[in-house]
């Protein structure tokens, strides 16, 4: 709740004059702090060359879905030559939430972010957060499925077998945690919140081991999350049998705030596409060994579709009204 609070003091606080509201020829899903002219779904640049970002010091963060320390050494070797390329100091900013990254790019805290794939959609229209690539192989970007696992050895079956049971989901604003189960179980069987009351445990990992340590008896999960933990032997995956498996989905972004100067934004850009992960990074990301170029209208258009279908546009209505469930469940310690 206090989030939630947070995020709308923050609005209100920053909200544009009417004058810009008058200005601003299209919006769309966008928080009133940012426009959408040209349609392409993100925060146009600002129009006085005078509220460009050029800062000295570059604040980097990854998704926490995982330990976000864990993460912080994966990114060392990119940091340093990110920083070598940008010519600017680079520092990462560990976050426990992905509420806590969209309220760090909207407060002007975060410059680049990479944002699991439903967080994208808010960081997208409440942070003004411009994705730009994603990881991949030489094949292209990666993607990955939504599972829904159990233990090996539980009697669950299929997903009508967990009706009445604890099933973890992960946040309000993840895709694979609880956007797209709320989208797709229904379809076989298994109706979040009529069949079972989704229990938010914050973060992948912490669903996954919840289901490995009893406490709970499912959990829907990002599966290449799973595959990572296997490899690096927090868990066993052959502790586990998964009951659905979805269709595939576009991986985490990477975005840049909306407002950085124009020339440090083509710099980003040009400095991620160029780099080539190192081994310790291409065996944590299941054999990613690049960075992609994407197109936010394009290859989020399926995530936003579930998002829609299950009645949580990425809007700032929506994220208050999910991010207060959340809150109230953990403050019930449920």
């Amino acid at each position: 709740m206090r989030l939630a609070r947070t995020l709308s003091a923050l609005v209100l606080a920053a909200l544009a004059p009417a004058a810009f509201a008058q200005a601003c020829p299209h919006r769309g899903e966008l928080d009133d702090l940012y426009c959408d002219a040209d349609k392409d779904l993100l925060a146009d640049p600002p129009t006085d060359p005078k509220k460009f970002k050029n800062p000295s010091t570059l604040v980097f963060t990854y998704t926490p879905i995982e330990d976000p320390a864990v993460y912080q050494n994966i990114f060392k070797d990119f940091l340093e030559k990110f920083q070598a390329c940008t010519q600017k100091k680079v520092v990462y900013y560990q976050v426990q939430s992905n509420a806590a990254q969209i309220e760090a790019m909207r407060a002007g805290r975060l410059h680049i972010a990479g944002f699991s794939t439903g967080g994208t959609g808010y960081a997208v229209n409440l942070a003004g957060a411009i994705p730009f690539v994603v990881k991949g192989d030489a094949t292209g970007p990666r993607s990955y499925h939504i599972a829904l696992i159990v233990k090996a050895d539980s009697p669950f079956q299929k997903p009508a077998d967990l009706k009445g049971k604890k099933v973890a989901h992960v946040s309000p604003s993840s895709n694979s945690g609880n956007l797209a189960p709320r989208a797709l179980f229904p379809s076989v069987g298994l109706v979040p919140d009529q069949d079972y009351k989704p229990l938010y445990s914050g973060k992948h990992d912490q669903s996954i081991q919840g289901v490995a340590g009893g406490d709970y008896d499912a959990a829907a999960v990002a599966d290449d999350v799973l595959a990572r933990m296997g490899k690096r032997g927090v868990v066993k995956a052959e502790g586990f049998r998964k009951l659905y498996v979805s269709p595939p989905f576009i991986t985490s972004s990477f975005a840049y705030a909306h407002d950085l100067e124009p020339a440090l934004a083509a710099k980003i850009r040009e400095c991620f596409t160029a780099y080539k992960f190192t081994a310790e990074m291409t065996k944590e990301f299941n054999g990613d060994d690049r960075f992609w170029a994407v197109d936010y209208k394009k290859d989020w258009a399926v995530v936003r579709q579930v998002a829609e279908a299950t009645g949580t546009p990425f809007n700032r209505a929506a994220f208050d009204r999910e991010a207060a469930k959340e809150a109230e469940a953990k403050k019930k310690g449920k």
